[in-house]
């Protein structure tokens, strides 16, 4: 009997499809209560005795909420649960190739730059290696840029396959891996102790003639 073995990346796409399905038939709900006590459940209220005043739907917290609030309601989801991190450096084709493929499809992404060598430490601690591009789709880390990989992985988290962005939305702007510390203002040098007044020593006094004061006259 022959076996069809499923690729273990489309495999994982798949199951990754199978658990975004399962997030978004799950609601979540705000219940206020008749003495205005607020609680959130994945369920509906099933006392029908305690008449909540408003049972409504809320949709989970997405990433970078000031970015994404303005986003399609489907997207924002999305979004939200796995959002898309680029990371890049100066002179990196892959990189603005990365970059160009969510730019097109109209995937919201927040981008990281690596340049200096506490960026280049970081990106170690967190890929295992300094390859660029690197990008994270939720969880799914993504090393070095494949376009067929990058779009296998986008569409199993549910991302549109087409731009749905609003006209107005505005990409974040690319900030470091590891933020730039302010420069500490230098301490001023210690104000030096004032010198000692100098005393001037009186010029000895000598009686009687010398070879420049014949007389002897004192002054």
């Amino acid at each position: 009997m022959h076996t069809k073995t499923t690729p273990l990346p489309l495999l994982a796409a798949l199951l990754l499809t199978c658990a975004c399905a399962g997030l978004q038939a799950q609601g979540i709900y705000r219940i206020v209560g008749p003495d205005g006590k607020v609680t959130f459940s994945d369920r509906p209220p099933a006392d029908a005795g305690a008449q909540p005043r408003a049972v409504e739907p809320v949709a989970p917290a997405a990433a970078g909420a000031g970015a994404n609030g303005a986003l399609p309601y489907e997207l924002r989801q999305v979004a939200g649960r796995f959002p898309v991190t680029l990371y890049t450096g100066d002179n990196c084709q892959p990189c603005t190739a990365a970059r160009n493929l969510l730019t097109a499809r109209g995937i919201p992404f927040t981008e990281r730059t690596v340049s200096s060598n506490e960026d280049i430490a970081a990106l170690q601690r967190l890929s295992g290696s300094t390859g660029l591009p690197f990008g994270t789709i939720g969880g799914q880390q993504l090393s070095g840029f494949s376009e067929q990989e990058w779009t296998q992985y986008l569409d199993a988290a549910g991302y549109p396959k087409q731009s749905q962005l609003p006209r107005n939305y505005r990409q974040p702007a690319a900030t470091p891996l590891v933020a730039v510390k302010a420069a500490e203002p230098a301490t001023a040098p210690a104000p030096a102790a004032p010198a000692a007044p100098s005393v001037r020593t009186p010029a000895p006094v000598t009686d009687g003639p010398t070879p420049s004061n014949p007389a002897g006259i004192r002054f």
